[in-house]
């Protein structure tokens, strides 16, 4: 395990495992911790031993939002720290898929890492709150990635009063997908990255590159366009070793102990 400042970075069965570790200030965004993040995500996406990406919290918190005291693309060490946006951006581009595994509260800008996510496994009780209200600013950068899953309906109640609500009421809002009592919570993860470790790993990149990518086309562009992607995929490979698999009735290469 790799120990900075703010942040832990551990590789496990395929999966990099980063913990934002700053709970004395319940892993608020500061200029530091956003850095951290951002470099281990761009270390596990470029590391071909990991199959996908785990963001979590050290407790009790995930992340109470951005630290006032030294916000995220501040200065540090005489130089530019890494924008907010940018850390965002690189979850939502990552061809790893991303999982957010939020394991105690999460308010305001943390809610980003959730927004941003691919998938979202959380305490069951842990609170989520869209707080910037309170404290006369809103929640404009993360209404990016948050908006798309909470949709308008959920958006304007939840910004406009900054009301609390639970990891298994986001559920039913469609903004987490699973909740599960505190102590289940790596177990439940880890059945998520196994789930994700039985596919290709080439198509599990092409299956995130097209959740993205169908939303922004025409219906007629979308059959096009996915059309010709599909044939792409048949004629690969990893595709010829997966139905061959099927056929022979054994695990694909990619998912053999």
């Amino acid at each position: 395990m790799q120990t900075t400042d703010a942040t832990l970075y551990d590789i496990e069965g395929g999966a990099a495992w980063i913990t934002l570790n700053r709970p004395d200030n319940r892993n608020a965004l500061s200029a530091v911790l956003v850095s951290e993040l951002h470099e281990h995500l761009l270390a596990a996406n470029g590391d071909p031993a990991v199959r996908c990406i785990v963001i979590t919290g050290a407790d009790p918190a995930f992340c109470s939002g951005a630290d006032l005291k030294s916000p995220p693309g501040q200065a540090i060490s005489g130089r530019q720290s890494v924008p907010y946006p940018t850390v965002l951006t690189t979850i939502m581009e990552s061809d790893k898929p991303v999982i957010a595994a939020v394991n105690g509260h999460a308010f305001a800008g943390g809610l980003g890492l959730v927004g941003a996510a691919d998938i979202v496994v959380a305490v069951e009780d842990a609170l989520f709150s869209f707080s910037e209200v309170r404290i006369g600013v809103i929640p404009a950068v993360i209404s990016v990635v948050c908006i798309p899953k909470l949709g308008t309906h959920h958006a304007m109640k939840l910004f406009l009063t900054g009301e609390r609500f639970t990891g298994a009421d986001a559920v039913a809002m469609g903004f987490v997908h699973r909740a599960v009592p505190k102590d289940a919570l790596r177990a439940a993860t880890q059945e998520t990255i196994d789930m994700i470790n039985l596919g290709g790993p080439n198509a599990v990149v092409e299956c995130k590159r097209l959740v993205r990518r169908v939303p922004q086309l025409s219906m007629a562009e979308g059959f096009k366009e996915t059309a010709t992607w599909s044939g792409r995929m048949f004629r690969s490979e990893e595709a010829a070793e997966g139905m061959a698999a099927f056929r022979e009735k054994r695990k694909a290469a990619w998912a053999q102990d």
